[in-house]
């Protein structure tokens, strides 16, 4: 309970986010908490108790540190190793964070989310959920087709309340109908409605030098996504979906590559780019990559149908929830917009199947240079545990996992060390990784649009 106090403390006083090993720890119960604590003991093969991360939290608290991010899983952790160079946990989190006050003041940054479905409304919670003292990504509004009336923004709150794979919202959702605005947590966000981007005056709204997030997939390119500049307010573009003409991010892999002083519009891949590529790159790195193929086990979208019907791509018009649907994947291509030395290495395919979400990618792959088994996954587990690809990679250790255990998670590729396959001779290696193709996906957005921010 204390440590759940000191979590709350830190993020809505500071605006500092404690994690544990990239687990979020924010509105956790306490089961929650045990459970995590339990997992990292694991993922280190160290005991990683509750009251050594009370002691490291309260010693944050003391200090006076900027709006942050902290593995107080990995600063546990080292503590237990290096403990007899300091003489209490006060003393190691001083020193360990030092350097922390050297960083520029954040500036907020108003939020436009431009269409509100799957994706647009995970990124409404969780926008809303970590506010914090709101110096950071604010949403202000949310834009729509059609009329915006009381009976719209009543079912807009109620698909954003209630949600039947992700759960209730925990908070408070209500429509201000006056205003044409929801009002999420206490706060006002105006729901616009337009036919095109160019309709639009932010600056009407209050809202100035706005990141305009589109999740609707109607603009696919430059051209069409620079549409989003024209209106008053407006900023920064980030297209949640594959784009042309612009930089394709997976965040922790390429996103230092780009200067967001210098880059206006940006896409952020797709869900399942977003999951193999992460360990891709870690592949490359260790191993070299000669070649490999890829095969995406996906949950059906919105895409689908729900009964036979007609469709522009085949297979697709079958009912969704009834049958696996062989389908084209580009993520075998788009790996290389992140991961330029990877082209024309990859190939790759879908298969739809009947879960509404968590979806499983299988990379077979040929390697340069010979390993084994028990070297891919200490590999792996480094990589999880240090590095640039610690919020990216979660490494599984669970002999029982499932679609539905993944489901929630905040990191896009969940390495599952127990099923991976090293053929004799140690150049062919099969490694599974599952994402929640909504969640996962969607806590990168919110990386990248922090890091455009």
């Amino acid at each position: 309970v204390e440590f759940i106090k000191n979590v709350s403390d830190l993020w809505y006083d500071k605006s500092i986010e404690l994690v544990l090993f990239r687990n979020q720890l924010i509105d956790r119960n306490v089961s929650e908490i045990l459970n995590l604590h339990e997992y990292a003991g694991q993922f280190v093969q160290k005991p990683i108790s509750i009251f050594d991360t009370v002691e490291i939290a309260q010693a944050i608290a003391k200090m006076d540190l900027p709006p942050s991010k902290i593995d107080i899983g990995k600063l546990t952790y080292e503590y237990h190793l290096e403990d007899n160079q300091y003489a209490n946990a006060t003393s190691f989190v001083v020193d360990k964070l030092k350097d922390a006050k050297k960083s520029s003041e954040i500036k907020p940054k108003d939020v436009v989310l431009y269409g509100f479905g799957r994706i647009g409304r995970l990124l409404a919670r969780e926008l809303m959920v970590r506010t914090g003292r709101g110096n950071q990504l604010r949403l202000r509004a949310i834009v729509t087709r059609g009329k915006v009336d009381q009976t719209v923004l009543e079912k807009r709150a109620s698909l954003l309340r209630n949600d039947s794979v992700h759960g209730d919202f925990p908070g408070t959702v209500g429509i201000d109908v006056e205003n044409s605005a929801l009002i999420i947590n206490g706060t006002t966000v105006h729901i616009i409605s337009a036919n095109g981007p160019e309709e639009i005056d932010y600056t009407t709204y209050g809202i100035n030098d706005a990141l305009i997030i589109d999740n609707t997939g109607a603009f696919r390119d430059k051209e069409a996504l620079e549409r989003h500049l024209v209106p008053n307010g407006a900023d920064k573009v980030l297209l949640t979906a594959p784009g042309k003409g612009v930089p394709n991010i997976v965040y922790g892999v390429n996103h230092k590559e780009h200067n967001p002083d210098e880059v206006n519009v940006w896409s952020a891949a797709s869900c399942t780019t977003n999951a193999i590529t992460p360990v891709l790159k870690v592949v490359e790195d260790s191993f070299g990559l000669s070649h490999g193929h890829l095969e995406t086990i996906h949950a059906y979208t919105n895409d689908q149908n729900l009964v036979d019907n007609m469709h522009k791509k085949y297979r697709r018009g079958r009912a969704a929830a009834l049958n696996m649907v062989i389908t084209e994947t580009g993520a075998g291509k788009a790996v290389s917009k992140a991961l330029p030395s990877l082209e024309g290495k990859l190939t790759s395919n879908a298969i739809r199947v009947p879960v509404p979400n968590g979806s499983l990618a299988i990379l077979n792959l040929e390697v340069e240079n010979a390993t084994s088994l028990d070297g891919v996954n200490t590999i792996l587990k480094k990589y999880a545990l240090e590095g640039d690809l610690v919020e990216q990679i979660k490494y599984e250790l669970n002999d029982e996992l499932v679609s539905s255990d993944i489901v929630g998670s905040s990191a896009p590729s969940i390495f599952d060390s127990k099923a991976t396959i090293v053929r004799e001779g140690g150049k062919n290696i099969i490694l599974y990784v599952w994402y929640d193709n909504e969640y996962g996906y969607s806590h990168q957005v919110m990386r990248l649009a922090k890091y455009i921010s």
